[in-house]
């Protein structure tokens, strides 16, 4: 067939629902090779093999649909892109910065990108958006899923559609919807060199664990109408085994499934020039007890090309939880560790009472207790992600705000370690949004300067707010710039803003003088766990916890609930060290800087409760009293004589 040529597939087969066969030849259906899809899903009852009597495909499944399907589903395209060769960054895990965004939103709104331009894969590669991500100290965009993917019928039926885009039905085929040409491979292509070309790599978070085919009352598009006893996993009544929560599951343990996933992996490397993927519910995607024995995770190791790539996983789905379970070469998205740093900064004083700050000093050394085997950068560390608050309303709201979504605000996680400081989202109260903008510069200093790697979310470096959203996967299908700022669209939250205010631009500057401070003093010590141990020649540990009056932590400390501080001493090289003060009450508490074995003078270079333009650095010298402002993180450079 010649390039551009359209076409589909109809397989033939046996209609016998009870054992796992829903073959139907009146269905068009998406080659799972395919790279480019033309054409919308029209929710009509024609794409369903069942009879359905409306768009959502209510009806009997177990009754075949012969109506043709064709014109109502997209049509897969003939492309010729070959393997090229790509020049990469290659940075080291150490080196990492990770920036999680949305194509659309993360641009949207630029106004030096032209208006037809912004939201699309073209944008990624303009000139402003790749200045903005290097202030920022970033070294890998991690992009929300952008394969084909569609809006569920449930989704569709209330007006809205999905937006995150995890919903696929062509794994290797870019979203068009994002494209601003007609050849969005080219295009994509072209963002990811020019990224590269500034010492940016560039993720895909990937979702391969479910199709938007659905249950078994989805549309049959694609794999369903192939082969659905051999893609999805089924009971022996041919009923699907649901572990994504979105009607079905990939028989990614399958031969067939195993190098499809591969093929899909290895195209998106070679022909796109993508570094790394993120996995979604990764431990749907195999049905052994451990990933250590799943064939995908064994052929991902195996694979020549893709066992050089960067690999990180989500650890869980909703039949098991596995944080820690996976082999090299694999990293894992740490939960414990986002939700350590909320407790000791937010969930304690919103319920009035702390469990102690072992955890806290657990995940900033690197989650040793997990990860003891593989190393502090198999640690994916966050706060926010995609799913779940942002920054801003981690401070502003201790209620979810998920109405626009039409679910009656059921969805969306109820368990947010979130703290309003007494007011519920946004005030006019001058102190209680001064703590709020010292809180979510002090959690940035926490996740920035932890071992491990850090993930930040798009627009949390600007204090992006959801309106209290913490689901916000579906926008209006009539999407368009006069409601783009809605309740319906989260007040505006989908998208980055790029006119700041001043406490909006001190946030990105203090994001990027923390990535400056990890890049120039944590990068060369972050490889390996810390020991603790008191190191011969120096006479000192490459880690050190102190209390309030200077002097190194007792178990009487470290079992102390109420404790509300944490001062931490990282050896950072022969002639220096960075110390973090560490203060979550509601006062300002006074903290002794330690004697002179540690160092010989102490320079502050960082300090939450300030602008970071309008910073004064002070020195001091060893074992003096310094001021830390309540809700605040101070950062002190260490230097020896």
């Amino acid at each position: 067939m010649r390039e551009g040529q359209r076409y589909g597939y109809r397989i033939y087969g046996p209609w016998q629902p009870a054992y796992g066969y829903r073959f139907n030849a009146a269905k068009l259906l998406i080659d799972p090779y395919t790279h480019r899809l033309d054409g919308d899903l029209e929710y009509r009852p024609e794409i369903y093999s069942h009879v359905a009597s409306d768009g959502t495909g209510i009806g009997d499944t177990s009754v075949r649909d012969d109506r043709d399907s064709a014109g109502f589903v997209p049509y897969s395209v003939v492309t010729k892109h070959p393997v090229r060769e790509i020049h990469r960054p290659l940075t080291s895990w150490t080196s990492t910065l990770i920036y999680e965004a949305h194509v659309q939103g993360f641009t949207a709104k630029n106004p030096n990108i032209p208006e037809e331009e912004r939201g699309t894969y073209k944008a990624l590669g303009h000139s402003s958006t790749i200045a903005y991500l290097k202030n920022l100290g970033v070294t890998a965009i991690e992009l929300l899923p952008i394969h084909s993917y569609l809006t569920e019928p449930g989704i569709w039926h209330r007006g809205h559609k999905n937006h995150w885009g995890y919903n696929p039905i062509a794994f290797s085929a870019p979203h068009n919807e994002y494209a601003a040409t007609n050849d969005p491979i080219t295009e994509l292509q072209d963002s990811v060199d020019a990224l590269h070309e500034a010492g940016i790599e560039v993720y895909l978070d990937v979702v391969y664990n479910h199709t938007a085919e659905g249950g078994v009352g989805g549309p049959t598009l694609s794999f369903r109408g192939i082969d659905n006893k051999s893609w999805y996993r089924q009971d022996s009544d041919g009923n699907y085994v649901d572990v994504t929560g979105c009607g079905n599951t990939l028989a990614a343990s399958n031969p067939h499934a195993v190098r499809h996933i591969i093929d899909s992996l290895r195209w998106w490397v070679e022909v796109i020039g993508i570094d790394g993927f993120r996995f979604d519910l990764a431990t749907a995607l195999y049905t052994s007890a451990s990933a250590f024995n799943s064939s995908l995770m064994g052929a991902i190791e195996a694979d020549s090309v893709l066992r050089n790539f960067k690999m990180i996983i989500e650890p869980w789905d909703i039949s098991r939880y596995s944080l820690g379970d996976f082999p090299h070469p694999f990293r894992e998205w740490n939960d414990r560790y986002r939700d350590s740093v909320r407790q000791f900064w937010l969930g304690d004083l919103a319920r009035g009472y702390g469990e102690g700050v072992s955890d806290l000093a657990s995940s900033i050394s690197g989650s040793s207790d997990v990860f003891y085997y593989r190393g502090p950068t198999s640690s994916i560390n966050f706060i926010s992600a995609h799913d779940g608050y942002t920054l801003a309303d981690l401070v502003m709201y201790s209620e979810k705000r998920n109405q626009p979504n039409q679910e009656g605000n059921a969805d969306g996680s109820h368990e947010n370690r979130s703290w309003n400081l007494g007011v519920e989202g946004p005030t006019d109260d001058p102190l209680i949004n001064k703590h709020r903008h010292s809180l979510k510069k002090s959690i940035m200093t926490t996740l920035l300067l932890s071992a491990g790697v850090p993930m930040i979310t798009m627009g949390d470096e600007i204090s992006r707010s959801q309106n209290g959203s913490n689901n916000s996967y579906s926008m209006p299908l009539n999407m368009s710039p006069g409601i783009s700022d809605s309740e319906e669209t989260f007040m505006g939250g989908w998208a980055n803003k790029w006119e700041l205010n001043e406490e909006e631009a001190d946030m990105r500057d203090a994001v990027a003088e923390l990535s400056l401070i990890r890049k120039t003093y944590l990068a060369d010590v972050a490889a390996e766990f810390f020991t603790g141990r008191v190191d011969f020649g120096t006479q000192r540990k490459d880690i050190a916890w102190f209390s309030l009056g200077g002097r190194e932590m007792t178990e009487e400390h470290w079992a102390d609930g109420d404790k509300r501080s944490l001062t931490v001493f990282i050896e950072a090289g022969p002639d220096r060290g960075l110390l973090l003060l560490l203060n979550s009450s509601t006062a300002e508490t006074q903290f002794t800087l330690p004697d002179s074995k540690w160092g010989s003078s102490y320079r502050r270079i960082f300090d939450a409760s300030s602008p970071v333009m309008l910073h004064e650095p002070q020195i001091k010298p060893p074992e003096m009293q310094v001021f830390v402002a309540p809700h605040c993180a101070q950062v002190w450079l260490v230097t020896r004589h």
